[in-house]
């Protein structure tokens, strides 16, 4: 006979006359918790960051003191790692769609195949910030208003709570980033000199991009296939 030895509330491992009892799990709340603080955390830290060059005191007095090259390297750096926060506080947030994550409303598919063809513009202006162009000139910030119609058409495809929240916040980050500069006097860049070629050009990265990441980037970084 073997004598029988319960353990109340937990299960040991007998190594000689050492017990060892498993680690305590997390309850899956807190985590949802926890992932939401993440993602508002880094929305925060991203915004304070980029209401910097808003203020033409506080950035003339940040390249005074650190230069040029200090201001523009902390500034890239802090961004990306607020970035890196956002990205990995929605990405948890996604493992808790209908409990901490509640979904608010279903998109239908009218919203999901018309959030696809905005992305296609948004690409489009995203290439239009990085090469001069006559279609940059038009849009005078053209990165803004990318960012615009990202951030429209995936609250038009995602009814969660983490995506309104993000989207949400970036869009109204962007519409405030534009009154700013309009008040300012910044009316963009000018199309002097620019070859219709140029165009051409953004239209083909643009769409290329569009391409890659709907086919390719989306399920691998985000893991969310778009297509098929």
């Amino acid at each position: 006979m073997f004598a029988r030895v319960e353990y109340s509330r937990r299960t040991c491992h007998e190594l000689g006359n050492v017990c060892l009892a498993p680690a305590k799990s997390v309850p899956q709340n807190e985590l949802g918790v926890a992932a939401m603080m993440l993602l508002i955390i880094g929305l925060i830290a991203f915004f304070t960051i980029h209401l910097i060059p808003a203020n033409p005191q506080l950035r003339k007095g940040l390249v005074e003191r650190f230069g040029e090259g200090g201001y523009k390297g902390f500034f890239s750096v802090a961004s990306l790692a607020a970035f890196v926060v956002i990205a990995m506080g929605y990405g948890k947030m996604q493992h808790y769609l209908g409990s901490k994550n509640p979904v608010l409303w279903e998109a239908p598919m009218w919203s999901k195949h018309l959030a696809l063809a905005l992305m296609l513009v948004s690409f489009v202006c995203l290439a239009a910030a990085y090469i001069p162009s006559r279609i940059g000139a038009a849009l005078k910030h053209p990165m803004l208003l990318a960012v615009k119609i990202w951030a429209l058409a995936h609250l038009l495809a995602n009814g969660d709570a983490a995506s309104l929240v993000l989207f949400s916040s970036f869009l109204a980050y962007a519409v405030y980033a534009r009154i700013s500069l309009k008040r300012r006097g910044d009316h963009g860049r000018s199309a002097d000199g620019v070859s219709l070629v140029n165009d051409a050009i953004v239209v083909g990265v643009g769409t290329s991009l569009y391409i890659l990441m709907a086919f390719y980037g989306h399920p691998y970084l985000i893991g969310v296939p778009v297509v098929g």
